[in-house]
């Protein structure tokens, strides 16, 4: 096991630094980065960055500037200051000493500050992380505890009224987008046109700390109940049609027929043969299914519920080129991902003894 987790780690090196050299050097070289927009709104005399530019020009002996002291900005920007722009922004310097820099602090976990917000990058993903991950975990752990089970109760009652029935329903969920499910929770019960039972925003009221332990907890369940439930909604098409089709794909098989042959019920085939040789499947499909739940699957439900999570972070810093937000998203989501995949080969084993890390590692090459 040790010397197969070691070679996964080790492959894990050059995956990453390949993932993460192709979107730096795309996106870099894409255009209307955070230079060509900082200087659109420095010519629109935009208020709120006059006073940092203005900062800079006075370091540089106000290039850019009027006799009064206000910017220049709708009669074009100097060479000077366009240098100094791109100096602010580390633009000064050729792409490849900017990917080398930007690595190096990386794996120092060192990821700089924001363009646009004015803070350090890992304030801001510290102030997110706890928004994205209670998302994530428990939208993944509910859509799990509920698709196992109802999956298994479908492939056990093929082609009755049962299976007809909740394929129809889990097919409406999965049909009706998440955010639009959101919308319609907002209206019933967060105030909208009806019942005012759920608070609106946040993950936690304003005198959170004050509270007691249960209070705590009372609270948090109560603001994260609607986001929650838009969050899942859709999410059990997929892995409950998957459940079935895998346990009706198992229960076929011979080794069932034999089972049932010489004695054991249904129950006891199902739980003793037939789950651990289906559930490799579902197993497969949790780190992306983690993933999109944890980032991709939460940032239109973190927007419409005003919660500062991980997946909006991205979003924002991608509209505007954030570029060290960007990356330093992109740099924790890659990680991740390629980590629960290694996770996601262990827990392989514990679910079927019979597969070892070495035939698989031998497999992998």
């Amino acid at each position: 096991m040790l010397a197969y987790v070691t070679r996964r780690l080790l492959l894990l090196i050059p995956t990453f630094l390949g993932i993460i050299a192709l979107n730096f050097f795309v996106i870099q070289s894409a255009p209307g980065g955070p230079v060509e927009q900082y200087m659109s709104r420095l010519e629109g005399a935009d208020n709120v960055f006059m006073e940092r530019i203005g900062g800079e020009a006075a370091e540089t002996g106000t290039q850019g500037m009027d006799s009064e002291g206000l910017y220049k900005g709708n009669r074009g920007l100097s060479p000077e200051i366009m240098a100094e722009v791109r100096r602010m922004y580390g633009f000064d310097k050729p792409i490849l000493d900017r990917f080398c820099l930007m690595l190096g602090n990386y794996l120092r976990f060192d990821f700089g500050n924001s363009f646009f917000k004015g803070r350090s990058v890992m304030q801001l993903l510290a102030d997110s992380l706890p928004v994205s991950i209670s998302l994530g975990l428990w939208s993944t752990l509910i859509i799990y505890l509920i698709s196992i089970p109802l999956g298994i109760a479908r492939a056990v009652r093929q082609g009755s009224r049962f299976d007809a029935l909740t394929g129809t329903l889990v097919v409406i969920g999965d049909a009706i987008p998440g955010f639009l499910f959101a919308v319609l929770l907002i209206v019933l019960f967060a105030g909208g046109s009806y019942w005012n039972i759920f608070p609106l925003r946040g993950l936690v009221s304003p005198g959170f700390d004050e509270l007691s332990l249960a209070g705590k907890i009372g609270d948090y369940f109560h603001h994260i109940t609607l986001p929650l439930t838009a969050l899942v909604i859709g999410g059990f098409a997929t892995l409950t049609t998957l459940t079935r089709n895998s346990f009706l794909d198992e229960i076929h098989k011979q080794y069932t027929a034999t089972a049932l042959a010489k004695g054991l019920s249904l129950r006891q085939t199902l739980f003793r043969h037939v789950f651990r040789n289906a559930m490799l499947i579902v197993i497969a499909g949790f780190p992306s299914t983690f993933i999109h739940m944890f980032f991709t699957g939460s940032v239109l439900i973190e927007v419409i519920f005003s919660l500062n999570g991980l997946g909006l972070l991205g979003f924002e810093a991608a509209m505007t080129r954030d570029y060290p937000v960007m990356f330093a998203t992109l740099y924790l989501f890659t990680l991740l991902g390629l980590l629960t995949r290694i996770l996601s080969d262990i827990t392989y084993s514990l679910v079927d003894p019979r597969i070892t890390f070495e035939k698989r590692g031998v497999a992998r090459g």
